[in-house]
């Protein structure tokens, strides 16, 4: 868990803001999950912090929500649009 918080903080994942007057937080939890290697030996360990998204409401605005994990597929998908319509990626 101190790995993936020291990753979260150096990328600046978030911003620590006051919240504002009548509004309860969304909660988070941690997620665990054990890497295996081919032959099923623990490779590594791997911890993730989610959003409780199960406790919000309807009528609240969802757009400012994301999720910092990314795979590789996705990634070389992106890479792909990016050199096949010769844009620029920042």
């Amino acid at each position: 868990m101190d790995d993936e918080m020291n990753s979260m903080y150096m990328n600046g994942v978030w911003d620590l803001v006051e919240l504002p007057h009548g509004c309860k937080p969304v909660g988070c939890k941690w997620v665990f999950k054990t890497k295996c290697d081919s032959s099923g030996r623990i490779e590594r360990y791997k911890a993730r912090l989610v959003v409780k998204g199960y406790s919000k409401r309807e009528w609240i605005v969802f757009k400012e929500t994301f999720s910092p994990v990314s795979t590789k597929d996705s990634f070389r998908f992106i890479i792909t649009i990016v050199a096949h319509f010769d844009l620029e990626l920042h």
